[in-house]
């Protein structure tokens, strides 16, 4: 798991975000892919298709079913470096869903939590130095053995794990 390249999407979100651009596109990777599903479970982004280095059709992006669908061409080693994850952003009263993003653990201190230090977080108050979760918005992403996970998710499955990435 390479959380250099985590910092890297992680500051790309903020700056597409704050630009606000409706689609985007991060290199895949199977951490990003997990997270970016985490993501779009939690309501932050619309969508998030595997494509290759152009865009998909306008079609895949809004789920809508297409005629003449083209299967998604096959992953070999010549093609592996130019697949990229395509993001589609949200916003609402013209402001963006997605809020900051700041990485917990960084690549030289990575952050475990254990289910009592994630409860005092849900709580609200600060655990191993991590800040507690304040605004109602507010998210936690973990990295489980039973996939990327958010704190409250993690507090219900008692599963701890990495602390990745705060949404606030």
């Amino acid at each position: 798991m390479s959380l250099v390249n985590l910092a890297h999407v992680c500051s790309h979100l903020n700056n597409v975000s704050k630009a606000r651009l409706g689609f985007t596109s991060i290199p895949h990777s199977n951490l990003h892919f997990k997270l970016c599903l985490a993501f779009q479970n939690s309501g932050l982004i619309s969508n998030v298709v595997l494509g290759g280095p152009t865009p998909p059709r306008p079609h895949k992006i809004t789920g809508l079913p297409s005629i003449n669908d083209e299967s998604v061409e096959p992953v070999t080693q010549s093609n592996i470096a130019s697949r990229r994850l395509w993001l589609g952003l949200k916003y609402w009263q013209s402001e963006p869903v997605l809020g900051k993003i700041s990485l917990i653990s960084k690549p030289k201190r990575r952050v475990y939590l254990d289910v009592p230090s994630l409860q005092e977080i849900v709580r609200g108050r600060r655990a191993r130095n991590v800040d507690g979760l304040r605004s109602p918005g507010e998210s936690l992403y973990l990295s489980t053995d039973q996939g990327i996970m958010e704190a409250r998710d993690c507090v219900e499955k008692k599963v701890g794990g990495l602390a990745l990435c705060r949404v606030q």
